[in-house]
């Protein structure tokens, strides 16, 4: 059966970033991984990047990795400079960090999903952004679709019961 997803649809898989304009839609499923949203309204351009994990356990010099979220916010801080623009002109979105295990997890503060919201909001504060709209934590999956053209997000939510 052929492909029947528009040629201008971009998925992100966990790890992977992307940033750029016109009519392109990035694409995401989320459980305990975040994904941050910027939105540039007048220039009309933006990214997003699929986290896993909040930070490595052992800083490592070089290639920055989209697996983790520092690492990953500072790849859409690089490309938003190299384009001349402030991170404070885009509007900015978190969404994901669900428990996808709430029966093996001992307490509320001890899941994965809850500490790469966390991360997110604490790099926010340190670069004194502000989240816009944010759609986190909880027990369920998410699907984002990011609308490169418009900055319209969509945001399909799946509770596990």
């Amino acid at each position: 059966m052929p492909d029947r997803r528009p040629p201008n649809e971009v998925f992100l898989n966990p790890g992977e970033w992307f940033f750029g304009s016109g009519a392109i839609r990035l694409r995401t499923v989320l459980g305990s991984c975040v994904a941050l949203v910027f939105w540039h309204p007048r220039r009309l351009l933006g990214g997003m990047c699929h986290y896993l994990l909040p930070q490595r356990a052992v800083t490592k010099q070089g290639v920055l990795d989209g697996r983790y979220g520092n690492e990953a916010f500072e790849l859409l801080l690089a490309r938003i400079q190299s384009i001349k623009a402030l991170p404070t002109e885009f509007r900015i979105s978190v969404f994901g960090g669900g428990n996808m295990f709430p029966g093996l997890v001992r307490s509320d503060n001890d899941y994965v999903g809850q500490r790469n919201v966390e991360q997110a909001m604490r790099l926010l504060d340190l670069h004194q952004l502000r989240c816009q709209h944010f759609h986190v934590e909880g027990v369920g999956y998410r699907t984002i679709v990011f609308d490169l053209a418009n900055g319209e997000i969509e945001l399909n939510y799946l509770a596990l019961k």
